[in-house]
């Protein structure tokens, strides 16, 4: 029965985990930040046609850059290219994301976060 709750206690917090994800985020390589208790975490996005990043923030910077660019809709309405090449960096707890994928073509971004260890990679933006 221990071994059940436990096993269940595992699975409580692992699905906790990825609900503060992105679905749409590959890992690639994660490490502490030497003399500091942040941590640094390489991922691969890939959002398709019609799928639409959530409005989020970073506890801490990312940095990211475009490998394969596309066309974007704004929560606005606002179509506007988000071309491959571009690189930009998010800053700590300003929201960001919250737009659409239009057109025929995924985007795919490199993302480079170094982030405050323990804490969600992806949050939800303080209430204004």
């Amino acid at each position: 029965m221990r071994m059940l709750a436990g096993l269940l206690f595992a699975l409580l917090l692992s699905v906790s985990a990825n609900a503060q994800d992105s679905p749409f985020r590959k890992e690639l390589k994660r490490a502490d930040l030497t003399g500091t208790n942040m941590e640094v975490i390489t991922s691969i996005s890939e959002i398709k046609p019609g799928e639409t990043s959530m409005l989020h923030i970073h506890h801490g910077e990312e940095s990211f850059y475009v490998l394969e660019g596309g066309t974007i809709e704004l929560p606005n309405g606002k179509q506007v290219p988000f071309p491959t090449g571009v690189a930009g960096v998010n800053v700590r707890d300003v929201p960001h994301g919250a737009f659409k994928v239009v057109g025929d073509k995924s985007v795919k971004l490199l993302t480079v976060h170094i982030v405050d260890k323990g804490k969600p990679l992806y949050d939800k933006p303080p209430p204004k």
